[in-house]
């Protein structure tokens, strides 16, 4: 689901009510560890931590108005969706992933090459 939202607090308020605490917990956390160099806002309908256009001024796939993205996260119909392109791209950062993320969550993990789709129960 594609939001036309144009803040993140507009993004998190369009939300059902359900899905505002989690969405709001994980932005902070992603916000409060996020690099150097990143920004944070709207990209591609959802939440985007992308890198600054003052770093990579051409921007993403050869077109220089959508900036590089590096995590997303946007609610979905059953699931908020997490993507964090580091995996899609470092196999090492996947695996470290896939390892770890037992260790803190009860749910069998969900998850595409780079897209982790966190659900209710876990």
């Amino acid at each position: 689901m594609q939001s036309k939202a144009t803040s993140p607090e507009a993004y998190i308020n369009e939300l059902p009510e359900d899905r505002k605490g989690p969405i709001r917990t994980l932005d902070a956390l992603i916000r409060k560890h996020m690099p150097k160099g990143l920004e944070a806002g709207m990209l591609y309908g959802m939440l985007g931590y992308y890198v600054s256009k003052s770093i990579s001024p051409d921007g993403y796939h050869c077109k220089p108005f959508p900036p590089l993205p590096f995590i997303n996260l946007g609610s979905q119909n059953n699931f908020i969706a997490l993507y964090h392109f580091g995996m899609y791209v470092k196999r090492e950062l996947y695996d470290w992933f896939v390892t770890e993320y037992p260790k803190h969550c009860k749910s069998k993990l969900d998850m595409g090459k780079s897209c982790g789709r966190l659900k209710k129960n876990g």
